[in-house]
């Protein structure tokens, strides 16, 4: 007999569990206890007690057949009626473990992970760190984290994008460029604020001044339409033959420096200069004789001008006003060395030009603040102090009607304001270097500027925008000024030591002054249109006109 025959082989009984394992686990642990519960009743006999133990083994249960009868047995011995098939249906319970819903779960998570791990490799990313960490910097991402090479920064780079999309980093750099966009327009917008009383008072008395002078300049415009064109281009004819004939009238040192500006009085009889030396001299025309020395700055002056409609026999009234380095601006009156009254509001920034109002009663002042200023003479205050310009602004000039104003500054633009509304009417955009002389025509819609760049343009206030480009010099345009009376003709002056007339219309070159050793720093047309005044770095200044 083999040691096979004593191995007894039990076959294991299938069970069939009815619900949820929860519930079946529950079942077990209250028949456990069941079995270990011990119950107290009274002895047969004596008078002691029998404790018995109620419960057992739980039973295999075969088939659904076993389980209906063994719970009727225990229905019958509880008294309790026999179950229903509705009973047993509602003791089975509901909370089941929904297989197919968490695979379908698990399943779509696997595609979209496939699917994001396959546009990452499809991604182009570049393989310079340096660009690498810029673009995670872009991302609002570290740069770099503990132990991490390129590799793997490259590789978190590419799942980012998969997930954020490829064009993540285009599109913040559109957001910051338009974010930076908006930043630039905010800074460059032209803000306002609420003046004084005298500001207000000025501005209705420029209103009131201006409006008639634009009617009566409008008139006058009319009338010259009607004059025949063979008259007109005769007097053309007759102006150029006059400007051609330009010649030296007077060569006078004025002083020990270089002379820095001039400016002729309205009468034309006199003319004012100034000096790097601090010293400013009026000169009588055109004998060039020196009538008055003002004595007064304690660095160089930049910027002169004589009051409309002050006589030379006035005394204590303010005539001329002139600009200093110091930012000193002084008012001057006609047979005193010593100024009538000293403006400061510009301090410690240079003044580099002054200008009289038409009316007289108003002066502009050209300051290196970036900023230029507008005195009321009558009130004897400030009434506007106008920024707008990026750098210091350098020259200004007023328009025949004093209605508006422009200005050039050193940030290579120009600007027109509306004095009676101080706003910015026309942004003048288009040289390349810095603005060093800016002037209104008498025609009052073109305006000529003078620039770093060696041109001059022309541009007309109405179409608010450049008309025409004169490649006038070889070195920088220091000044510029139009005939005053009518507009005929257009002078500069450049630091290639030349002075140049042009026509106006065919912006053609009419003449060439030649005759300064140096830089010619300003030049002036007098009212009379009789005289060009030129100064310079050789310290002197020289008076054209025609030959008689």
């Amino acid at each position: 007999m083999s040691d096979d025959d004593d191995i007894q082989y039990i076959k294991r009984q299938r069970t069939l569990h009815y619900g949820s394992l929860e519930e079946s686990e529950r079942k077990r642990q209250n028949a456990a206890a069941s079995e270990t519960t011990t119950t107290t009743t009274p002895a047969a006999s004596g008078g002691g007690t029998t404790t018995t133990s109620t419960g057992g083994q739980l039973e295999d249960i075969d088939s659904d057949e076993d389980y209906e009868e063994s719970t009727k047995k225990t229905a019958k011995q509880a008294g309790a009626p026999p179950p229903t098939a509705a009973t047993l249906a509602n003791k089975i319970d509901d909370d089941y473990f929904d297989l197919e819903t968490e695979m379908e779960r698990d399943k779509v998570a696997l595609l979209e992970e496939f699917e994001r791990k396959k546009r990452a490799r499809q991604i182009n990313v570049s393989t310079d760190d340096t660009e690498i960490k810029s673009n995670l910097r872009q991302l609002n991402e570290p740069i770099c984290y503990f132990g991490e090479g390129p590799a793997e920064r490259r590789r978190r780079l590419k799942e980012l994008l998969a997930g954020l999309g490829e064009h993540a980093i285009n599109r913040k750099q559109f957001e910051e460029e338009e974010r930076k966009q908006q930043q630039r327009e905010q800074d460059q917008a032209t803000w306002y604020h609420e003046g004084p009383d005298t500001l207000r008072i000025a501005r209705l008395w420029l209103a009131d001044y201006s409006l008639p002078r634009a009617r009566d300049r409008l008139m006058r415009a009319r009338d010259a339409l009607e004059v025949p064109s063979a008259t007109r281009a005769g007097r053309m004819v007759e102006m150029q033959k006059k400007l051609q004939s330009l010649a030296p009238l007077c060569s006078q040192v004025g002083d020990t420096r270089p002379v820095s500006s001039a400016a002729f009085s309205e009468d034309s009889s006199m003319l004012l200069t100034s000096s790097w030396s601090g010293l400013c001299k009026l000169w009588s025309v055109p004998d060039c004789e020196l009538r008055q020395t003002l004595r007064g700055h304690a660095s160089y002056v930049g910027g002169v001008a004589l009051r409309p409609g002050v006589r030379a026999d006035e005394e204590n009234v303010v005539a001329m006003a002139t600009g200093g380095h110091d930012g000193a601006v002084k008012l001057w009156g006609f047979n005193n060395e010593e100024s009538i009254a000293d403006i400061t509001g510009h301090m410690p920034h240079r003044v580099s030009k002054v200008a009289f109002h038409p009316s007289g009663r108003f002066l502009a002042t050209a300051c290196y603040d970036s900023s230029w200023r507008l005195w009321d003479l009558e009130q004897k205050t400030e009434v506007l102090h106008q920024e707008g310009h990026a750098k210091p602004v350098h020259c200004l000039s007023y328009h025949s009607d004093g209605s508006v104003l422009a200005t050039g500054g050193l940030d290579a633009f120009g600007r027109v304001w509306d004095l009676r509304t101080g706003r910015c009417i026309m942004f003048l955009e288009g040289h390349l270097g810095a603005v060093f002389g800016v002037d209104f025509s008498p025609n009052g819609f073109h305006i000529a500027t003078g620039s770093q760049d060696n041109t001059c343009k022309i541009w007309d206030l109405r179409r608010r925008q450049p008309v025409y480009t004169i490649p006038a010099h070889t070195n920088l345009i220091s000044d510029v000024k139009y005939q005053r009376e009518c507009g005929s003709f257009l002078v500069t002056c450049s630091y290639d030591s030349t002075t140049k007339i042009w026509s106006n219309k065919t912006w053609q070159p009419l003449k060439t002054l030649q005759g300064h050793d140096n830089k010619v720093i300003s030049v002036d047309i007098a009212p009379n249109s009789q005289y060009i005044a030129t100064t310079s770095f050789d310290r002197t200044f020289k008076l054209w006109s025609p030959d008689s």
